[in-house]
């Protein structure tokens, strides 16, 4: 009977610590809010609680994983928490009667087509996309000078931990690209390419390289101009912006001008390109027309025939990109690494062309590397895993 009051006694008190452990869990404010700002507030379960003071509103919501209705209280103030989120980044919208807008809590990130809010989701025990004690390389923002768009450009650069010190030491060149409805700021700002690329090369898992990140749409003189989709507007992107110009930016200004500007190692042995979802059709367009240009291709979630025809699978890639897969042989001593990565949870649509696409290769006998990034959608921690992955085995010696 003691032992029975014993262990009644020990439950009650386990359940009570519990159930005053879940009311202290306010929660912490996430790492992408504002100086200062106490919400979003992200919970142990990684559930988030949102905020906005919103006294004249009749209705506001909240876009993230799905759409939740908030509860306006007496001062005015409308909240709600979600269930639990899938860590890594996400974008999220405020509706303020039908109107989506930014939360002013949050910082802002460009993606859907614009300026939009961000939530950083912490991953528990992963570390490789923080910044931490190491050597850090800069992220460089540059203009340049289009002769195909007859405009000036913005990029991003990367360039190693100590760039400015070995002045004699020459880099190879990686060209990353964004996905659709993001800009030149993406991998830099959702992406931690920088923290990635500070880490593996701390770790002598990765070479140090430069790495050029393009905006991804180009328009030549004459033509018209395009908007990107925003808030949520359902839009079949035209894919003339995504390619041809855009394949003569790379070709004809981009390449030439990192080579004269930075220390790059200026060869198709020491240049890489790779992309992630419309990024990946774009590289593979680019590269496979220029393989006397790129000996290293990636395609994060997107690549050759599995995005740039939504529902469609390639079936008989020996025709694609004018017969380059047609003689494997030759291929294969060309290209010095073929890469392709897609989330486990991503939309079948993207999940399945890249499966077939993969296959494909497989059956035609062409060399190349396939991961899969065990729970994520389409998603910036699936395309940080990738990086993660691909990097090392960028510029290897024979």
């Amino acid at each position: 009977m003691k032992i029975f009051l014993l262990f009644v006694l020990i439950s009650s008190i386990l359940a009570a610590l519990s159930e005053n452990a879940q009311a202290k869990d306010d929660g912490v404010p996430a790492s992408t809010n504002i100086g200062g700002a106490e919400y979003p507030r992200i919970h142990s379960d990684l559930s988030i609680t949102f905020r906005i003071k919103a006294p004249n509103a009749n209705k506001v919501q909240l876009q993230l994983d799905k759409q939740y209705d908030m509860v306006r209280d007496a001062n005015g103030v409308w909240s709600v928490t979600t269930s639990p989120q899938v860590p890594g980044f996400h974008y999220y919208s405020l509706i303020i009667d039908g109107v989506s807008v930014c939360d002013p809590a949050s910082k802002t990130f460009f993606g859907m087509g614009r300026e939009a809010s961000g939530i950083e989701v912490p991953e528990k025990g992963v570390d490789f996309y923080d910044v931490k004690n190491v050597p850090h390389g800069e992220i460089r923002e540059n203009w340049y000078y289009s002769k195909t768009t007859e405009a000036w450009r913005r990029i991003f650069v990367y360039t190693p931990p100590d760039y400015d010190k070995n002045l004699k030491t020459r880099y190879p060149v990686l060209y990353l690209l964004h996905g659709w409805g993001e800009d030149e700021t993406g991998w830099t700002e959702q992406g931690h390419v920088n923290f990635i690329m500070d880490n593996l090369i701390a770790e002598k898992k990765a070479k140090p390289m430069i790495i050029v990140m393009e905006k991804g749409i180009a328009i030549k003189p004459g033509k018209p101009a395009e908007s990107m989709p925003s808030g949520g507007v359902k839009k079949q992107p035209n894919w003339s912006l995504y390619t041809g110009a855009f394949d003569d930016v790379i070709i004809k200004d981009l390449i030439p001008m990192i080579d004269a500007k930075y220390r790059t190692i200026p060869d198709r042995d020491h240049r890489a390109m790779a992309g992630l979802s419309l990024g990946g059709m774009q590289t593979f367009h680019v590269t496979m027309y220029h393989l006397d240009k790129f000996a290293y291709i990636g395609g994060f979630s997107g690549a050759g025939g599995a995005f740039g025809a939504p529902g469609a699978t390639p079936l008989d890639i020996s025709k694609s990109y004018n017969g380059v897969f047609s003689d494997a042989a030759a291929f294969n001593k060309k290209v010095r690494l073929l890469w392709l990565g897609v989330g486990t949870e991503e939309p079948a649509m993207m999940h399945d062309g890249i499966i077939a696409f993969h296959e494909a290769l497989e059956k035609a006998g062409i060399k190349h590397v396939f991961y899969e990034s065990p729970g994520t959608s389409h998603e910036w921690l699936t395309w940080r895993r990738d990086l993660k992955e691909f990097a090392p085995l960028l510029f290897k010696e024979d």
